[in-house]
């Protein structure tokens, strides 16, 4: 992908399924300069008739996984639609990226677009612990693949496979590992804290 004149300041979530990545994403979307933003929310927000959205159904109903080349077109006219329908400030807000980049390939192909400040790895130790979470909220939510424990392993070895490597490909000064298996407020802490450190250092100073 062509480099922009002005990436896009982002914050990049990452974790294995269960992990929480959502949960505190959806929170985090509530502070003000923070914008959380899923691949999933990309693909559902899809106009099934618009040609992205048709190479998107294609590949969907066919059980596989979008190719790089057109999850990376449709961040591109994700972002270029939150900015131009003033959802988005690039001059003042930050990108909370959830699902995005997924593989090391989609990383190096958004390395021009995204200034990335800090990566956020919810790791997730108890792997059962994480297959239970999903469990539940697969049964309130009525979602019947993540209720098979098969399934959910599976996205377990997917994560290992394609995603885990992202974290080898930025440089490890970004990056800062929170305990995933903590409880949801103990995480948010957590969180909120490695963020006002790296990225409103100002408070830090002021309040000192």
């Amino acid at each position: 992908m062509t480099p922009q004149e002005n990436p896009f300041r982002a914050v990049l979530l990452f974790g294995a399924p269960g992990s929480g990545k959502g949960t505190q994403g959806h929170i985090l979307s509530g502070v003000p300069g923070l914008m959380h933003l899923s691949s999933g929310e990309m693909f559902r927000e899809l106009d099934p008739a618009s040609d992205l959205g048709r190479v998107f159904l294609d590949y969907s109903t066919r059980g596989e996984l979008v190719p790089d080349d057109v999850t990376i077109r449709l961040w591109q006219h994700h972002m270029d639609k939150l900015v131009s329908t003033n959802r988005f400030d690039p001059h003042k807000d930050t990108l909370i990226l959830d699902g995005i980049p997924r593989s090391r390939h989609q990383a190096e192909m958004l390395q021009g677009s995204l200034d990335v400040r800090l990566l956020l790895h919810l790791q997730a130790t108890d792997e059962e612990q994480m297959v239970q979470r999903i469990r539940q909220r697969a049964l309130r939510e009525n979602r019947l693949d993540d209720a098979n424990p098969d399934v959910v392993r599976r996205r377990f070895r997917e994560y290992e496979a394609e995603t885990h490597p992202v974290l080898e490909f930025y440089p490890v000064e970004l990056i800062r590992t929170i305990d995933a298996g903590a409880a949801p407020l103990e995480v948010l802490r957590a969180v909120i804290e490695v963020l006002q450190v790296l990225l409103f250092p100002e408070t830090m100073q002021s309040a000192a």
